[in-house]
């Protein structure tokens, strides 16, 4: 799965700051809608 930079800097932040967000209920949306498939550098099968 490939999601898009915008979604995967929500969850490095998530996941950078975890103790923070531990007591909490977090829910984000990562989506792949606006990823260019043609222009990653590996082929995805």
């Amino acid at each position: 799965q490939v999601i898009e930079p915008s979604s995967a800097t929500v969850l490095a932040a998530v996941l950078r700051y975890r103790e923070y967000f531990q007591a909490r209920r977090v829910g984000l949306v990562l989506s792949g809608g606006n990823v260019d498939l043609d222009a990653l550098p590996f082929h995805l099968a």
